[in-house]
């Protein structure tokens, strides 16, 4: 079959709600009922074995086939690089990074300095709290991630677009 990561990981996310579905299919089907009447005859009123086996099956099929399309996944997030030579592992992970160090920088400028009148009895003053950094340079670094984020989300996508075999 022919896909790329992007569709690789829909159909995984897919094969996971199969897993899912046959888990409590399989629970369930877990119980035959019959009613045993006084005399010792047996009715069987619920026979669930086969729809059991059935379940069963399908669950173990598709573990194993999610274990083998991860795989697949993971293999080619190692092995398919970007242009700056990081695996798409390393670059998901380095700009996970990237935007908390953002999200930092954006809490950062958030802040502005303040001047407070202070009266006490006898006394009235100004407290004034300045900011120890440089919000323009802050807000540089900040611009500066974003372009780097945006170029490595970018080439992800571009990798994510390559088509291979499984």
């Amino acid at each position: 079959m022919k896909v790329n990561l992007s569709s690789l990981m829909v159909i995984i996310s897919e094969e996971e709600k199969n897993l899912s579905r046959y888990s409590y299919a399989v629970k369930d089907y877990i119980f035959n009922t019959s009613v045993v009447e006084l005399d010792g005859k047996t009715n069987i009123v619920e026979d669930n074995k086969e729809n059991f086996d059935i379940n069963l099956k399908g669950l173990v099929n598709s573990v194993e086939k999610i274990n083998k399309l991860k795989g697949v996944l993971y293999e080619k997030n190692n092995s398919l690089k970007l242009s700056d030579g990081r695996t798409i592992s390393k670059a998901i992970t380095d700009n996970m990074y990237l935007r908390k160090l953002k999200s930092s920088y954006e809490d950062l400028l958030e802040y502005k300095n303040t001047k407070k009148r202070v009266s006490e009895v006898n006394n009235s003053y100004f407290e004034c709290k300045t900011l120890n950094y440089n919000q323009d340079e802050i807000r540089k670094k900040l611009d500066e991630l974003d372009k780097i984020i945006q170029n490595t989300e970018f080439e992800i996508a571009k990798l994510n677009s390559e088509e291979f075999i499984i």
